[in-house]
């Protein structure tokens, strides 16, 4: 269970008690970054330590946490050098539900936050786990994701006639930590697995089950059956065939 005692501390410190009075043009464009960061670590002397030649963004009893948004493949040099002295956790934000409020440039005003139809979700975090692959199975290795609700403030700076198309994202403010997903060890790749699929299915299958697309779906087999959690044994058509692996 998230500490959301704690984590309201971690907003207060990094964005004030009152946002608006602050006012948009102090708002970081890492908020998401350093909230999390004073969450899990919040003595700034355990932040932001130097390790060989690379910072951690927390070092704190022979441990380091790393708080990654996107692009884990840039993490792979780091995960080079810290493996194999200390366990790494990988905290991942996702967001699950998220709000839309969208910034006048010349004017700073903002529009009506207006909630978003898309719904975020565990899975989300599979294309970047298949871009450091190599690490995942490494015992040192152990990934937290943090769902969160957040407000997505955007600039009217697209292309389009309303200027939303191909618009700038300007910050993201979580609003609310609702969940913490652990994987600690290979075995918790399991709670990946729709507990209705029965052995034999497909990415199709999967993919219906998990309630996400197959392209994803695809992705998450490739993975689940990389650290062990499902066997292939055999094709339908084009499709691999996958078990639940004793």
């Amino acid at each position: 269970m998230p500490n959301r005692e704690a984590f309201e501390q971690a907003k207060k410190k990094v964005i004030g008690v009152d946002r608006q009075r602050l006012g948009i043009g102090t708002l970081s464009e890492k908020t998401v970054h350093a909230i999390l960061k004073n969450y899990y670590e919040p003595d700034e002397d355990r932040q932001e330590i130097p390790i060989d030649n690379y910072v951690a963004d927390i070092y704190s009893e022979g441990e380091v946490i790393e708080i990654q948004t996107r692009q884990f493949d840039k993490m792979r040099n780091k995960l080079n050098t810290f493996l194999p002295q200390f366990p790494v956790t990988i905290v991942y934000p996702i967001p699950r539900e998220k709000w839309i409020i969208w910034i006048d440039e010349e004017s700073g005003e903002l529009s009506k936050k207006r909630k978003s139809p898309a719904k975020g979700n565990p899975y989300i975090v599979f294309p970047e786990l298949y871009k450091i692959k190599s690490f995942l199975k490494d015992p040192n290795l152990r990934l937290r994701l943090a769902l969160m609700d957040m407000e997505e403030y955007k600039l009217l700076n697209g292309w389009s006639k309303d200027r939303k198309k191909g618009a700038s994202r300007y910050d993201r403010i979580p609003t609310e930590l609702v969940e913490e997903i652990e994987i600690s060890c290979l075995e918790d790749y399991m709670q990946f697995v729709p507990f209705e699929l029965e052995n034999g299915f497909t990415s199709k299958e999967f993919a219906k089950a998990a309630h996400i697309p197959v392209p994803l779906a695809q992705t998450v087999l490739n993975i689940l059956h990389y650290v062990g959690t499902l066997e292939r044994v055999g094709k339908k058509g084009n499709l691999y065939l996958y078990n639940v692996k004793n």
